[in-house]
């Protein structure tokens, strides 16, 4: 999934919680400045207040709490949580200069997860059929296993937005109010829940030398490069 010209996508990274409306907003905003050939491809690394979203197949029966607020967000997928703790990667490519194939572009999102797994001796696979990266748990019983990153892209002009969560240290117990991706007969993990005490900028720095390996150069930037694109406030 490298990019043909070799460019590098900016790497940002936003020190405080952002808002999941004004987050959505920005990314809608970037990924058309990109699609018109106005602004460099993005990843822009958050965390969120704590909230539910609702994906584009997103089943009612699987919001059993409204603990926390609720957006639709317009990528594919059904019910998530993010919050506190979860290292949210928002993922603003051009894949016109990347092959154009999604199918290829959510198994190398997949893989980057994989292979930042792997730096902690963790274990990360995928599952066909079931989006996202999953953690085998023998100590709950045999053939259980637990999400420990969850993927959902848009694409729009060829341009993708949304991208994956990976749960660092998050409250596990606010999965509670949600049936996450409906799949109610397996669980949720984290690197805390598995033994792995490690802090978000040790993960970022990981994210990132893993991203740089599958999808090309990186550049840092500033958070108000995003928003150049976008809204001028990014923390409520």
């Amino acid at each position: 999934m490298a990019r043909i010209d070799a460019r590098p996508v900016q790497w940002i990274i936003s020190p405080e919680p952002v808002p999941y409306p004004v987050a959505l907003d920005a990314m809608k905003a970037r990924a058309a400045a990109i699609a018109a050939g106005e602004a460099e491809e993005a990843i822009w690394l958050i965390e969120h207040p704590p909230l539910y979203t609702a994906g584009t197949s997103a089943v009612a029966a699987d919001l059993l709490s409204d603990r926390f607020p609720v957006y639709d967000a317009g990528r594919g997928g059904q019910y998530t949580y993010h919050g506190p703790g979860q290292r949210v990667a928002y993922v603003m490519l051009d894949l016109t200069q990347r092959g154009r194939d999604i199918r290829c572009l959510v198994k190398g999102l997949e893989g980057w997860i994989i292979d930042t797994l792997a730096a902690y001796n963790i274990t990360g696979e995928r599952r066909d059929g079931r989006i996202g990266v999953w953690v085998q748990r023998p100590d709950k019983g045999m053939l259980k296993e637990d999400k420990i990153a969850a993927i959902g892209v848009r694409v729009s002009k060829w341009v993708t937005f949304h991208g994956i969560s990976l749960n660092v240290m998050p409250d596990l117990t606010h999965y509670d109010g949600i049936v996450p991706c409906g799949i109610s007969d397996q669980g949720v993990t984290s690197f805390e829940d598995l033994g792995q005490l490690v802090s978000m900028p040790e993960v970022d720095s990981v994210l990132r030398s893993t991203f740089e390996r599958r999808f090309g150069p990186t550049i840092s930037a500033s958070e108000e490069s995003l928003v150049s694109t976008g809204p001028r406030s990014l923390v409520a």
